[in-house]
């Protein structure tokens, strides 16, 4: 199989490219670098060896451009949309930015899939898009208000990936994630993701920044897992098209417990952090409060079984960070 990975230098991307070459298949990854890193594809050569690092090419180039979008599909069967900007409080900050990515980039990702005829696409979506539904756990029929340009645009995605399946027969899949941690994930820049930015605070022996007050609970899934949902949405669209499938562990982590876990992991592997409490700043405007997966559908219909725990899906990381 040949496979297109959108954002493929990026930290889901780069797993997902890393999962498809052990496999034997061939990987286009298309990422115009702004995230992506290369080290993260220096980290998958390295990793898979050099006959199956022989079937990996790299375009870089942007999915804003739908004539790249098209060429990069070139005899592509299956399509894993992961380039997009991330960020909930810089999308509040940038919205004209956030649209023409996350909007008009997946429309050009899924108009270029319907012409190439592919055999199947996974667009990757966000449990964002709850927004204000106080419900839990979160059920894929039942959202609320979107509550940043970053999720509604997530919304706006799976609005197009549905009618491109009922207008067009369109074999593509959207997969909410939830709160996905793991190695690769870049610990830089104001609005890097919490797992990454406290290893790094805790391999310096510095206390962590938590918003609030630390009892904001997430459902954290290994990357692991994501990857192994990517697969069985993909091979299975043409079957499941147009629907939306939640994909976490079904339980949520408190951020003082995510920091616990980190903290004792780092301390037990050397870093100056074992006594070290976080600093309580002020909650950021846009974020949820509580949020945790129902992966029922999930289970029931693409067969996804989570196989790691938190704790377990953070050790690569922690002994990522133990290491440098």
């Amino acid at each position: 199989m040949r496979w297109l990975v959108t954002g493929g230098a990026g930290f889901i991307g780069s797993h997902l490219v890393e999962a498809l070459l052990r496999r034997g298949d061939a990987v286009v990854a298309l990422d115009d670098m702004s995230s992506g890193k290369p080290a993260n594809l220096e980290t998958i050569a390295n990793a898979v060896g050099e006959e199956a690092w022989s079937a990996f090419s790299l375009v870089e180039d942007d999915i804003r451009d739908a004539a790249v979008v098209g060429r990069a599909l070139e005899g592509v069967d299956y399509v894993l949309h992961h380039a997009a900007r991330g960020s909930v409080p810089a999308s509040l900050e940038d919205p004209a930015l956030y649209h023409a990515v996350n909007v008009d980039g997946t429309f050009n990702v899924f108009d270029g899939a319907r012409r190439a005829q592919v055999r199947g696409v996974v667009f990757a979506s966000s449990a964002a898009v709850y927004g204000d539904d106080p419900g839990q756990p979160k059920q894929e029929d039942r959202i609320g208000v979107p509550l940043s340009p970053y999720a509604l645009g997530k919304r706006v995605g799976e609005q197009y990936a549905s009618l491109m399946a009922a207008a067009y027969a369109l074999p593509v899949v959207s997969l909410r994630y939830f709160n996905v941690v793991g190695p690769r994930q870049d610990p830089a820049g104001q609005y890097a993701a919490v797992v990454p930015k406290w290893l790094e605070c805790l391999a310096a022996g510095q206390r962590p920044v938590v918003y609030g007050d630390g009892e904001t609970s997430r459902d954290f899934c290994p990357v692991a897992d994501v990857v192994q949902a990517n697969l069985l949405a993909a091979t299975s669209a043409a079957k499941h098209r147009g629907k939306v499938f939640n994909v976490g562990l079904g339980r949520r982590t408190s951020l003082n417990e995510l920091f616990a876990i980190l903290r004792d992991g780092m301390s037990e592997r050397g870093a100056p952090c074992a006594s070290l409490q976080p600093v309580y700043e002020d909650f950021r405007p846009g974020d949820i409060r509580h949020s945790c997966a129902s992966i029922e559908r999930a289970r029931t219909e693409l067969g996804f079984a989570p196989t790691e725990s938190v704790a377990d899906g953070l050790v690569p990381a922690i002994e990522a960070w133990a290491q440098r």
